[in-house]
């Protein structure tokens, strides 16, 4: 079924720093406003499942070049990972592996997409500076800690027992998006100018064609097919036959075309995000620490990342967890919030309950493979058929190179932006 949105608002705080501008976001019934082609040179139809990060700047770029994108979504748009992330972005953090070049790639295209849409008034895009830092919990209150000064180097509203401050990246090498507004941002700018039709529907299956062995259609539940030949009525030039993009996130797991071939699994993610009383006395630096809880054993590694909104985020908590059916079924685990909460006190006074509202106590599901590596290329044995998942706790980061690449893929037969040979689902049929 396709559905018609507009004037998607999300809530800003009024004072501080600058608001971010509302999201005019529509999704058309037609493809009516697809650039025009060329009878002799029809554009290729291709259907996008999954309307999170990846699947977003996948069918953007697709769009942008001129194919016809359908882009099918289970729930709602960024309604999972892809809105619930800390949306932080870092050039060189994954060097030396083989996510280097998608990285690398993507930080410098997330900088220019940053330019073209205005992410700084849109998304909240910024350069950062992050720095690592120990604290140890205590129990002291609020008011015990109003006259603390920071140590050196250690940003003032930072008042908590913070120690061996370390700057581990520059406002040149990481940076931050409002991860949810990004998306639909992204999707908005395929819709109106790009022509994007948005389908809200559970895929079923990929329907393909024995003789062939090639995408016939999406089949949606309750039978819904978005078929490989359908042209809209308003179409006056022949389609291509449909190209499926396979970009279900976690939800990859319970689709078999596909876990017959890879195991995805899911990393249940906690996060809580505040809203300070006095948001302009918080710095825009991201912070990875080193958290020592009172009771003793190993530290853990919560995140927090202040934005431009004025909110303050705070993730940490992972855990292997089943992939429900439904990403609204996905709900926080009490204990996880609870120890989020503690960990924002003990950072900052300005984060303790009664001095910042909690504005959202939450949970995503990351998709994880065995390898550590992002599955995009191919679908084996399904001519028209491609996948793009496996990004873990770096989709933001990477969707747009991820994006850009899998158009390529599509469009041209090759990736040239990135070299994908190593992201191949192949390499899970070589282990066999």
């Amino acid at each position: 079924m396709a559905m018609v949105m507009s004037h998607q608002h999300l809530t800003r705080i009024q004072t501080g720093p600058p608001k971010l501008a509302p999201i005019q976001f529509s999704i058309r019934c037609s493809l009516s406003a697809s650039p025009p082609m060329e009878a002799q040179n029809p554009p290729k139809r291709v259907v996008v499942c999954g309307g999170g990060v990846i699947g977003v700047c996948t069918a953007y770029f697709l769009s942008k070049r001129g194919a016809a994108v359908t882009l099918v979504e289970q729930s709602s748009i960024a309604c999972a990972a892809s809105g619930k992330a800390g949306g932080f972005l870092a050039l060189d953090w994954c060097d030396g592996g083989p996510v280097s070049s998608l990285a690398r790639a993507s930080f410098n295209l997330h900088r220019s997409l940053a330019e073209e849409l205005n992410g700084a008034e849109s998304y909240g895009y910024r350069p950062v500076t992050t720095l690592s830092l120990s604290i140890t919990e205590t129990t002291s209150s609020s008011s015990d800690r109003s006259n603390r000064k920071s140590g050196k180097n250690i940003p003032s509203w930072i008042d908590g027992a913070g120690e061996a401050p370390r700057t581990i990246g520059t406002t040149a090498t990481t940076a931050q998006v409002h991860p949810q507004l990004f998306t639909k941002t992204l999707l908005s700018k395929a819709v109106e100018d790009y022509g994007v039709k948005v389908v809200i529907g559970k895929l079923e299956k990929v329907e393909v064609a024995a003789a062939e062995g090639e995408a016939k259609a999406v089949v949606l539940e309750g039978g819904e097919e978005i078929e490989a030949d359908a042209c809209p009525r308003q179409c006056t030039v022949p389609f291509r036959r449909t190209m499926v993009v396979l970009a279900l996130g976690p939800w990859t797991g319970k689709f078999s075309l596909l876990s017959s071939i890879f195991r995805v699994y899911g990393l249940k993610a906690h996060s809580i995000v505040l809203e300070p009383k006095d948001p302009n006395a918080i710095t825009g630096h991201a912070l990875f620490l080193s958290y020592y809880p009172a009771q003793g054993g190993k530290p853990i590694d919560p995140e927090v990342y202040p934005r431009p909104t004025g909110e303050v985020y705070i993730c940490g908590m992972s855990a292997e967890a089943e992939v429900p059916d439904d990403p609204e079924e996905i709900t926080p685990v009490p204990e996880s919030i609870r120890v989020l909460k503690t960990v924002a006190r003990n950072v900052s006074s300005q984060l303790a309950e009664g001095e910042a509202i909690v504005k959202a106590e939450q949970a995503c599901i990351l998709p994880c493979t065995d390898d550590s590596i992002p599955v995009i290329g191919k679908v084996p044995g399904v001519k028209g058929c491609y996948v793009a998942t496996g990004h873990s706790c770096w989709g933001i980061l990477n969707g747009p190179a991820t994006g850009m690449a899998v158009s390529e893929l599509v469009l041209d037969g090759d990736a040239t932006s990135v070299d994908l040979s190593c992201y191949s689902p192949d390499r899970f049929l070589d282990k066999e």
